[in-house]
């Protein structure tokens, strides 16, 4: 463990005031725009009355939606283990005084074997961090930045100076919307005036500056951000996080890119919610704890192999299958009802494709 003092102190404290620096970009970014467009473009510049009106109130509904949901993103806690997951006292004295590997192993098979967990590391162990001292859920992961394990978690964004992950994904997502109809918006309404900076139809006033400005970071804004919208959307419609779509995740039966993928409906009803009058609102609505997600183990993607990768030859035995003792939360469970359940499954063997588990457990922590 690193020593504590003034002096590490002192440093953590200059990191979390650096960590700020992207969010007052965007800050303060965000308030000279609304100069820009509301004073200097829509007061000053525009001569009809009608598109004033119409375009203020457009613009600051855009704006209020927009601020609303990066504050939400900025501002939500993100969610840790519950402490169901945390090792007690007495394993975690065990996993100090045994030596590294079938010891450890066995120790932490018995913690998590009424865990409602499905994946395991690229070795076949239970995930475990090091650092925060419990059995990782499935889709949580540590961060180095915030130093804790975050429940779902996507990545961490420093235009926002937070964890993205299951207790503000949506929000993130509508942060993301938001911005670029505002960008698109604001490009869109003033490219007319653009276009009269250029042939010298504006009057010679510091409000032909703004126009023009506010223009090149309107576009600007508008084509990355559209690409990191896209690349989102298509995380949830494959029910994957920005991690997973770099490393698959573990299965008991091996690799398996597309595990928690249900479908398209399903997909999204897990990040927005059963109810659509919540969609568009930066007010969370997501379904589930965090802590445990319905996967599709028995139902193939077209994409995927007849054999997921890892799948030992022991394993095609429909005898062998076995699925974690502990069921899925109800709030997430409900997403199954059209689908196999993991109780039908388990007594009706010989309709199963994947989903064994790995004999072959080894010791691997992961922080």
């Amino acid at each position: 463990m690193a020593p504590s003092g003034p002096g590490s102190s002192a440093r953590r404290r200059c990191r979390r005031v650096l960590y700020w620096i992207p969010v007052v970009f965007i800050t303060l970014l965000l308030g000279w725009s609304y100069y820009a467009y509301a004073i200097q473009l829509c007061i000053v510049s525009m001569e009809n009355t009608g598109e004033q009106v119409v375009c203020l109130m457009a613009y600051h509904l855009l704006f209020g939606m927009f601020v609303w949901s990066y504050w939400k993103t900025i501002f939500t806690l993100p969610m840790n283990p519950s402490k169901e997951f945390h090792l007690s006292y007495a394993e975690k004295e065990l996993l100090e005084r045994e030596p590294r590997g079938e010891a450890h192993q066995e120790v932490l098979r018995r913690a998590a074997k009424d865990l409602p967990i499905y994946t395991r590391t690229m070795s076949g162990a239970i995930r475990y961090c090091d650092r925060c001292q419990l059995i990782k859920p499935d889709r949580c992961h540590h961060c180095s930045v915030c130093d804790k394990c975050i429940l779902k978690m996507d990545h961490h964004c420093p235009w926002v100076n937070n964890c993205v992950g299951f207790s503000n994904y949506k929000f993130f997502l509508l942060f993301l919307a938001y911005s670029l109809l505002y960008c698109l918006f604001i490009a869109a309404t003033d490219l007319q005036y653009f276009i009269k900076f250029w042939t010298n139809g504006l009057p010679d006033t510091q409000a032909k500056f703004h126009i023009m400005f506010l223009f090149f970071a309107a576009a600007m804004f508008s084509v990355s951000l559209s690409s990191l919208f896209g690349y989102h959307c298509w995380l949830v419609s494959k029910n994957k996080s920005t991690l997973e779509a770099f490393r698959s995740p573990v299965f008991r039966h091996g690799t398996d890119k597309n595990g928690f993928s249900l479908g398209f409906s399903k997909n999204m009803r897990q990040v927005f919610g059963d109810e659509k009058k919540y969609w568009l609102l930066p007010i969370f609505s997501s379904l589930g704890d965090g802590c445990s997600f319905p996967t599709c183990l028995v139902n193939q993607d077209p994409e995927q192999p007849s054999t997921p990768a890892g799948l030992s030859s022991t394993a095609k035995n429909p005898e062998n299958h076995q699925f974690p003792a502990k069921p899925l939360r109800e709030s997430q469970s409900h997403l199954l009802t059209d689908s196999q359940s993991w109780t039908e499954i388990s007594t009706n063997p010989g309709k199963c494709k994947a989903g064994m588990s790995n004999p072959a457990l080894t010791m691997e922590n992961e922080t």
